[in-house]
């Protein structure tokens, strides 16, 4: 388990961004794979998901997931929430609530978790280059921002997601970007005639727009096999027809 420093600091929570090592799965899920969307025997979902579940909230709540969908929607939990146990489909979930370990799930994308120290509201994006462009991380942060919370109380921690080095892009990708803000052509950069894109720095300058600077970027990349995390482009690079899913968990104590 991979932990931030900044984070870690917050007596009030718990935390954690979960590689794949000691998990049940076995082949290319092997082993710690956390997605009930993924191919893998849901058997062994389920109890991956029940050692991370042990290891940040033993005998509590169970992990609230989402169903993601690369967009640029949240849920917020607070106490007259009501779930029908069926995932909803979003991409960050926020809630004041405490013992309940809500997490999102990755595999090169940008898992983010932030916390407000005087509100005791917690939150958990999952931020690919879609959901980034279309506002994820925005609409969170305006959602914290109405209900009470100060920049200068969040703490915010980036985990592992895939570096700029292996994120190749198209030339119709950067415009896309660039028509958006032509500031964006700092988080471009080419070689060899290739284009590469950093989605972490894109997301932590979305981040000091609304100037939360404690921010904890791990620079841990997912595409490199040597940091033991499940990566979506590696699986495809190596001809696998699925892939599993980091979880990235956050709760209130």
């Amino acid at each position: 388990m991979i932990i931030s420093k900044k984070l870690s600091r917050q007596e009030k929570i718990t935390h954690g961004f979960f590689n794949r090592i000691g998990g049940k799965s076995r082949g290319i899920y092997k082993s710690l794979n956390c997605g009930l969307g993924s191919k893998d025997k849901k058997g062994n979902v389920i109890q991956n998901l029940k050692i991370v579940k042990n290891k940040i909230n033993k005998g509590g709540k169970d992990i609230f997931l989402l169903h993601q969908i690369h967009s640029n929607k949240f849920i917020f939990i607070n106490k007259s929430f009501k779930s029908n146990k069926k995932r909803l489909k979003a991409d960050a979930i926020i809630t004041n609530q405490p013992r309940l370990p809500i997490a999102i799930l990755t595999a090169d994308c940008v898992p983010i978790l932030l916390f407000d120290k005087k509100k005791n509201i917690i939150a958990a994006i999952h931020a690919g280059w879609k959901g980034a462009y279309k506002g994820i991380v925005h609409n969170v942060i305006k959602f914290m921002i109405k209900k009470g919370c100060k920049s200068e109380n969040i703490t915010g921690a980036i985990g592992p997601s895939i570096s700029q080095k292996n994120y190749n892009v198209k030339e119709d990708f950067r415009s896309k970007f660039l028509k958006k803000d032509k500031f964006n052509k700092i988080f471009f950069k080419q070689k060899s005639g290739k284009i590469y894109f950093n989605l972490p720095y894109y997301i932590k300058s979305q981040l000091k727009l609304y100037n939360i600077t404690n921010i904890d970027l791990k620079n841990i990349d997912t595409f490199d096999k040597k940091n033991n995390l499940f990566s979506a482009r590696r699986s495809l690079k190596s001809k696998h027809d699925d892939y599993g899913r980091n979880i990235s968990i956050i709760m209130i104590n």
